[in-house]
């Protein structure tokens, strides 16, 4: 009677034991989740050994991924969407992303607050700088990207007019519009060559040009290139031939370019009148009426 108690029990563990591998076993992803696991799970900076990681990465990236969530706890909803936005009119540098802008603002608020501890102590005083000096330092990033993306965006006005005629002289040349496109992206230098490089990635990852067009005009904040995106979407919708909507938008082009050229030319004379003030005019009186007052308090001092 022992040896079938035990025997009993032995096929009682072994029933428990394969009904637990086919509960876990059932949970595992099979066929294309599986492979999209592996994917998600694919090789990162933490797997990778971190002598083979960049400087920069090995010190800086722990800190950033300590203070991320102190900038997240002090920054309104939306922020992350925002500086993703911000990134993009500013040419996504190839370090920065949106949580390395996080991370940096929460290091850059708590050195802030060191330096203020530093230099006023611990009293009010040292409470304002505390104040001042981490809130510098939480909204430099914002300013500094913000500045990043405004001379990015004067550059691509520089470049839009000419990038224009040669998209409307390929046009009328008789190739496609995305060859078009790929012509004046290889050929064209400054922003506007990347920013119609990713136009024609996002269309050939599945986007239609409608929406590759409308991010476009998103990411480069200018009217003109607003309305060169809005007349190419309705053309495409509404069946216009292309070449005489460039046609148009580029003779359009080329009178916002000489207006903006007159419009600059018309702030000269503003904008130099300050340094003729302060710069020039007290160095030419000291050069014209020095020796005259010179020799005045000689001959009143003689008399």
């Amino acid at each position: 009677m022992t040896l079938v108690y035990v025997g009993a029990g032995l096929v009682a563990l072994a029933l428990v034991a394969l009904i637990l591998m086919l509960a876990m076993g059932s949970t595992a992803a099979t066929g294309v989740a599986r492979s999209l696991q592996l994917v998600e799970n694919s090789v990162n900076e933490r797997v990778v050994l971190r002598s083979e990681l960049p400087l920069g990465d090995r010190i800086l990236a722990p800190i950033y991924d300590r203070t991320r969530g102190l900038a997240l706890r002090l920054s309104p909803s939306g922020t992350t969407a925002r500086l993703t936005r911000m990134l993009d009119r500013a040419g996504n540098p190839p370090p920065w992303t949106a949580e390395r802008l996080l991370g940096l603002k929460g290091a850059a608020l708590l050195l802030g607050s060191l330096v203020g501890i530093a230099l006023g102590g611990w009293s009010f005083g040292g409470l304002l700088y505390v104040i001042v000096l981490g809130a510098f330092g939480f909204y430099l990033p914002d300013v500094l990207l913000y500045n990043v993306g405004i001379r990015r965006r004067d550059e691509t006005a520089k470049g839009l007019a000419d990038a224009l005629d040669m998209l409307t002289v390929c046009v009328e040349a008789g190739q496609g519009f995305d060859a078009a496109l790929l012509q004046v992206a290889r050929n064209v230098e400054g922003p506007i060559a990347g920013e119609f490089a990713r136009l024609l990635s996002e269309v050939q990852i599945g986007k239609t040009r409608a929406e590759a067009f409308s991010d476009l005009g998103d990411r480069i904040d200018l009217p003109e290139v607003k309305n060169f995106t809005t007349s190419l979407v309705q053309a495409d919708r509404l069946g216009i031939p292309i070449a005489s909507v460039l046609r148009e938008q580029t003779s359009a082009m080329r009178v916002v370019r000489r207006q903006k050229a007159e419009e600059k030319a018309q702030k000269i004379t503003v904008k130099i009148l300050f340094p003729v003030m302060f710069c020039i005019f007290p160095a030419l009186f000291v050069v014209v009426v020095g020796p005259g007052v010179v020799r005045m308090v000689d001959t009143l001092g003689n008399l």
